[in-house]
């Protein structure tokens, strides 16, 4: 009997996982680009080493936009997961490889200022290299207090999210956990529960410096009679010096070795320090909770819209759905391709090496002739 309940639990729990939007880029399908001539073109690319066929920007210092729709969908009381592969083939230097999720998308319209549910993925320039989890919030795009590192090599990487209907997180690169918490402490959705009360200010005797001048030390006699510079005893006057067209000679001068500076007293502990001043927390009256901070009522698109200095990154295998199971299956699927795509960039790797090393061999060889050439030629001479 309990076997039979465990396997109905699992059945329906199956039955119950839903997957909003699938893309695998067999084609273009119904993916649109913006209809600003400006910007980049994506075309369908297996790349050099991913295998199978993807998005690829193409063009080298642009801004990129293009977006598909599906049917609108809420994820009131259910998880909320994307997923997605990126690959930067081209060893990018600046760009972005993020996704938009959209409430709603007209895709000749899409670009950088559209509305977003969520931005998600990872953003590298020079020494930047971060995991980006934008949530919009009434209007408002709130950045994440975290940072997590992104990969940066040429390799395809998985990028997934989850947020869970009691208003946590957790974030995924290649199913191993990066991030996780909760979205009301780790992004500024909500005002503040307390704030300092207005109506207190610091005490007028309140002492909030922790050391003071030492009242007992005296400046040492005639500190203040040495002076800052002195004349160089090692000057002497040029011996084509000529006072009547030069003027009076005089000595330069030079910093005195003896010269201490200005004097300070001695800074010792301050016995009437009170420590940092701060007004009392009270309830703050622009505080309004929200358990539903997870909630989107309305996901209908998925947008790709970003810059890149130096085209060339593939992305792949999106899913959005309310189960972390669909997003892993992405991945499992995927398990084969990534090895073979290690494999091959390896192997790339070490015939560029051996290449190398063969070159430098070489023009060691060639050197060690010259200079057997040239004793030769000096012995005949």
């Amino acid at each position: 009997m309990k076997t039979s309940l465990v396997l109905l639990v699992v059945s329906l729990s199956l039955t119950t996982a839903t997957v909003f939007f699938s893309e695998q880029f067999d084609s273009m399908g119904s993916w649109e680009h913006s209809s600003d001539d400006s910007k980049g073109k994506y075309t369908l690319s297996k790349g050099k080493y991913k295998g199978d066929q993807g998005l690829q920007t193409s063009q080298d210092a642009k801004f990129y936009a293009i977006s598909t729709k599906f049917p609108s969908f809420s994820n009131e009381g259910k998880d909320f997961v994307a997923s997605f592969s990126v690959t930067h083939e081209q060893d990018i230097d600046c760009g972005g490889g993020y996704l938009k999720i959209l409430p709603e998308v007209t895709p000749s319209d899409f670009g950088g200022d559209s509305k977003y549910n969520v931005m998600f993925g990872p953003d590298i320039c020079g020494a930047t290299k971060k995991i980006h989890l934008i949530f919009n919030y009434k209007g408002e795009n709130l950045l994440w207090k975290k940072e997590p590192r992104c990969e940066s090599d040429q390799l395809t990487h998985f990028y997934t999210f989850v947020v869970h209907p009691d208003n946590t997180y957790e974030v995924y690169v290649d199913k191993e956990k990066k991030e996780s918490g909760s979205l009301e402490e780790d992004w500024d959705f909500l005002k503040p529960k307390t704030i300092p009360d207005p109506s207190e200010s610091k005490p007028a005797d309140w002492v909030d410096e922790p050391e003071m001048a030492d009242p007992e030390d005296k400046k040492p006699e005639g500190w203040d009679d040495i002076p800052e510079k002195i004349v160089d005893p090692d000057a002497a006057k040029p011996e084509d010096w000529d006072d009547e067209e030069d003027g009076e000679w005089e000595a330069p001068t030079i910093p005195n070795p003896d010269y201490k500076g200005e004097w300070k007293a001695k800074m010792i502990p301050n016995p009437a320090y009170k420590g940092p001043w701060a007004a009392k927390e009270i309830p703050n009256p622009d505080y309004v909770a929200d358990d539903k901070l997870y909630l989107y009522p309305a996901t209908a698109g998925v947008g790709i819209d970003l810059w890149q200095v130096k085209s060339g990154t593939i992305f792949d295998d999106i899913v959005i759905a309310d189960s972390l199971d669909d997003a892993w299956a992405s991945f499992d699927a995927a398990k084969d391709r990534l090895a073979a795509e290690k494999k091959a960039k390896e192997d790339e790797d070490a015939a560029k090496a051996k290449e190398a090393e063969e070159a430098a061999k070489k023009s060691e060889d060639d050197d060690e002739d010259d200079e057997e050439e040239d004793d030769e030629e000096n012995d005949e001479l």
